[in-house]
């Protein structure tokens, strides 16, 4: 339930997005009337249409996701709070300039800041975010955390880099492709990394079960 709620934004931006495209004079019709005032020039081509309502609707979603936790009394934490600068700003940009290429760098920009927050607070602060967030449901020797908290970095790293490659040289002018791949490629290989990740920790949770 926790990774469908993470997920949520990225749900809505893909089916916003899917609508707009399949509906785009409709979408077009909707951005004219009550987004023309947050735009450069006061309007956009019709093709540009179905990106700008998806970015609004990611940025709303991911406003109602912290408003739902902290109605709850629940924390939110720094990811996703990064994670809504992130949209806000990137978004916003996509919006105003009606330049998709700025939403484009959103993944990446949150990634590299994701695997920036890891190294440095391990490297320099002798803190493990991982072992912050995974402590509670399995214990570790220190040498498997921080090779753990290092292998999470790298792998955000490399998710950043390979959306570059993606956005901008394998689907550079197809905005479709991208915000396809974004939702399930990205998701998949998160899966993998994920499985891969708790086999080779499968026998540390033995230990502890025995």
């Amino acid at each position: 339930m926790k990774f469908l709620f993470d997920l949520f934004p990225v749900i809505l931006f893909f089916a916003v997005f899917k609508w707009g495209e399949a509906n785009q004079a409709s979408a077009h019709a909707l951005v004219a009337q009550y987004l023309s005032g947050l735009i450069a020039g006061g309007a956009v081509l019709a093709t540009q249409a179905p990106i700008i309502l998806a970015t609004v609707v990611g940025i709303i979603a991911t406003v109602l996701q912290i408003g739902y936790l902290l109605a709850r009394g629940r924390k939110v934490d720094g990811m996703l709070w990064m994670s809504l600068g992130v949209i806000v700003v990137m978004g916003g940009a996509t919006i105003y300039f009606h330049d998709d290429n700025f939403i484009k760098w959103k993944p990446t920009i949150l990634y590299w800041a994701f695997a920036a927050a890891l190294l440095v607070t391990q490297l320099f602060m002798g803190k493990n975010l991982m072992r912050k967030l995974m402590e509670e449901n399995i214990k570790l020797p220190d040498l498997v955390w921080n090779k753990l908290g290092l292998a999470w970095a790298a792998f955000f790293f490399a998710m950043g880099v390979l959306n570059l490659f993606v956005a901008f040289v394998v689907y550079k002018d197809n905005t479709s492709a991208w915000v396809s791949f974004k939702l399930f490629g990205f998701t998949a290989l998160f899966f993998v990394f994920i499985l891969g990740q708790g086999v080779l920790l499968s026998k540390y949770i033995e230990e502890e079960k025995a």
